[in-house]
């Protein structure tokens, strides 16, 4: 995976459509090799204005070939020529005008074209594997880039739970692999239980292609039809303070779950979230794959935001069936 920036190729969904007038630049941006955050810092120092006034829809990741939108703020100024802007692997595709700032989370989601090399095995037995996960989904774990290098990002949350001082910036990088480790145990203990695609007593249900949820409601003929059809998913903890929503067997098992995290658990509760919820499961959409030779594959789908292209490849193509996860976090890379 990633023998070259251009086997992951991530095109951004956008959300809307620039206005076509107003105060910011509405850039089409293509990077290879280049992280999200350096490229709103050096489009900022072109146009000549602060690093608050580029907004972006989400990060993508560096070693790749993305496309994405960004916005510029330029109150009662031109455009500069964007196209001398002179970065190595950079290219600004469109320039438009717009409205308003690109806010984070604005988008649709993002289209994957990825290319894996030295893949060996049972093609027949991947066929299989695959049309299992277009009519079932994956598990949706969140993936291991939100927990940084051998997991350090939740050691160095357990020491900021325990009152060391980081920069605002690091801190809420922290909280969010907290929170995520915290749902991947939830999410494990159902994957162990055949669970992550199928109601519980008492069971939260979180609305497709939304951040809603309702319940607990049970598992009735009606919701087991939205289930199958995609349309609603069963939920998990995104954690802070309060009760659970959930109630019955799968309180229960979100209580024992998170009890093996309880440093992170009870940070969490103590920098004031407050509870929310997160699907069980991820659905990828318009799956496809394509043996280019007989060890080169070629996987496309779109996932929406907030979802992880890894832990698709994971259930696809690791040499082991898809399981549990040993630590919270873990989530191998696939072989």
């Amino acid at each position: 995976m990633r023998s070259a920036p251009e086997d992951f190729v991530v095109e951004e969904l956008p959300a809307l459509t620039p206005d076509g007038e107003g105060e910011h630049d509405w850039l089409w941006v293509r990077k290879r090799g280049a992280n999200t955050e350096w490229l709103a810092t050096a489009l900022a120092r072109f146009a000549g204005v602060s690093a608050r006034d580029v907004g972006y829809a989400g990060r993508k990741d560096r070693h790749a070939l993305t496309t994405q939108a960004f916005t510029v703020y330029l109150p009662g100024r031109p455009s500069p020529d964007w196209s001398q802007l002179g970065l190595p692997g950079v290219t600004v595709l469109s320039q438009q005008r717009h409205r308003r700032k690109l806010k984070r989370g604005a988008l649709k989601g993002n289209h994957f074209q990825l290319r894996l090399r030295q893949v060996s095995g049972d093609p027949a037995a991947f066929a299989a594997v695959l049309a299992q996960v277009q009519q079932r989904g994956v598990p949706n774990y969140f993936g291991e880039q939100r927990f940084g290098r051998g997991g350090d990002n939740l050691a160095r949350a357990e020491m900021m739970f325990s009152g060391q001082r980081m920069r605002r910036q690091e801190r809420e990088l922290l909280i969010s692999a907290a929170r995520s480790a915290v749902f991947n145990a939830v999410l494990s203990a159902r994957v162990a239980q055949a669970s992550w695609d199928r109601g519980l007593a008492g069971e939260v249900w979180s609305l497709e292609g939304s951040r809603s949820w309702f319940g607990p409601e049970a598992e009735t003929p009606e919701l087991a039809a939205r289930l199958a059809a995609a349309d609603i998913h069963p939920s998990g903890p995104l954690w802070g303070r309060g009760a659970l929503p959930s109630v019955d067997a799968a309180a229960q098992l979100e209580g024992e779950a998170v009890a093996s995290v309880k440093t992170l658990r009870d940070g969490l509760e103590r920098v004031g979230l407050t509870q929310d919820r997160r699907a069980l499961r991820l659905m990828p959409q318009a799956l496809q794959a394509e043996w280019e030779d007989d060890a080169t594959l070629c996987l496309r789908f779109s996932l929406p935001p907030g979802t992880y292209a890894t832990v698709v490849l994971r259930e696809l193509v690791s040499a082991h069936s898809p399981s549990p996860m040993a630590t919270p976090g873990a989530n191998p890379p696939p072989e």
